[in-house]
């Protein structure tokens, strides 16, 4: 996988959080934390986005004609 070389500016709060997270041994080295918090970001995005295009799908299916307790005893029974 190709790779970019970043410069970026940190606070020393920042930094020394991110030296305890190595020191630590949850990562490597610094590098490896910050594509850590970049995948993290990533899904997050990605199920946020899934959210709403599902809401979308929704709202654009028009209206149940199911009452609200009809949708709850589906739900509770495992048929939706």
């Amino acid at each position: 996988m190709r790779t970019t070389r970043k410069s970026i500016t940190f606070t020393d709060q920042q930094d020394s959080w991110i030296k305890l997270r190595v020191e630590k041994g949850d990562f490597t080295n610094d590098s490896e934390y910050i594509r850590d918090l970049v995948r993290k970001d990533q899904a997050e995005n990605m199920k946020l986005l899934e959210l709403k295009q599902a809401i979308d799908e929704g709202l654009q299916s028009g209206r149940s004609p199911l009452k609200i307790r009809d949708i709850i005893r589906k739900v509770d029974n495992g048929n939706l």
